[in-house]
């Protein structure tokens, strides 16, 4: 039962990186797309694209605490008494991120427009980055099972940096991917097109770089993570990597869904790579699913829940995707 509610937990850690990390590599391209004049077209792709499903893909986030903390209450208040910096920005920067993306659309004057699309871009770049933290601090253990922990050391470290970092390039290259596929449907753009393509194939170069750095620093500052990553969690890296680089050739030969599907699927792999290497623990090595788990009872409630929503919320997003990629539905819907 315990290792079903990790199971359960995981799952939506994927979705919300799938996701919700398209939404926020999205934002790190308005950031970085130049003037008001030049950024133009790509920023009107990037509202077209998400303005129907970026609030939706804050479900996932919302699964994921309610599970983490009915299903390991333990673990959600030593995770949420150490990293409350990392989760305090993170809010703040969904809080911002949403007000920015929204006022965008109605202020009327362009200092206006200049300052809440700076605010959604930035929070869009700050968000993953602190997720990504807290997710290199829950790995290499540096989240004491009683809480409490030192409040910057312990995501601003050498895993930490480089999980934030990684999320980052990680979300900017999900982003491109999908972007580049959207301006080829249903309203193809050959100049919008080759412009997010340049950039997925950039931000999967960089991608390929940070793993590799990577490597080195979790050798030094993970080496139990690395260990395992190497041996149980390699196969899953190994598809990691394979679909990351398919990603990139279907786009080149300019295959619309293939790229999107490849390049999820390579997020989505090297997620399960951490949780495989991860497992039996929740928090590096000091406590495991079984110590944080919630009593039976509780357990078999969640597993309820779970389902329920599976039936009730999945049908629903599942519906808004396809009419949104069938061009049913406006951006400001």
């Amino acid at each position: 039962m315990t290792d079903a509610i990790g199971v359960i937990l995981f799952t939506g850690v994927i979705a919300y990186a799938v996701f919700g990390g398209a939404d926020f590599g999205a934002g790190f391209w308005d950031l970085t797309a130049g003037g008001a004049v030049r950024g133009s077209a790509p920023r009107s792709l990037i509202d077209r694209s998400i303005g129907p499903v970026w609030e939706a893909n804050h479900t996932w986030l919302i699964y994921c605490l309610v599970v983490l903390w009915t299903g390991f209450p333990p673990a959600f208040a030593a995770i949420t008494t150490t990293l409350y910096i990392p989760l305090g920005l993170a809010a703040l920067g969904i809080v911002l991120r949403g007000s920015g993306f929204a006022f965008r659309k109605v202020t009327l004057r362009t200092a206006q427009q200049r300052l809440t699309g700076v605010v959604f871009a930035v929070s869009s770049v700050l968000t993953p980055f602190c997720f990504g933290g807290i997710a290199g601090a829950v790995a290499s253990g540096r989240v004491p099972s009683t809480g409490g922990g030192a409040p910057l050391s312990s995501w601003l470290n050498p895993t930490g940096v480089l999980g934030g970092v990684l999320a980052v390039v990680a979300c900017a290259y999900l982003a491109a991917v999908f972007l580049s596929s959207a301006a080829t449907h249903p309203y193809p753009d050959e100049a919008l097109y080759l412009y997010f393509r340049r950039r997925a194939l950039a931000a999967g170069i960089a991608v390929g770089i940070v793993c590799l750095a990577g490597v080195f620093v979790l050798h030094v500052d993970a080496p139990r993570l690395f260990h395992q990553l190497s041996t149980r969690g390699l196969a899953l890296l190994i598809v990691s990597a394979a679909a990351g680089l398919a990603a990139l050739a279907t786009l080149r030969a300019r295959r619309s869904r293939l790229p999107r599907s490849f390049a999820s699927l390579a997020v989505a792999t090297v997620i399960a790579g951490w949780g495989v290497a991860q497992y039996p623990y929740l928090l590096g090595t000091h406590m495991s699913l079984a110590q944080a788990a919630a009593p039976d009872s509780t357990l078999w409630v969640l597993v309820a829940v779970a389902c329920t929503a599976a039936v009730l919320i999945a049908p629903s997003l599942a519906a808004l995707y396809v009419l949104h990629e069938r061009d049913r539905l406006t951006s400001s819907a």
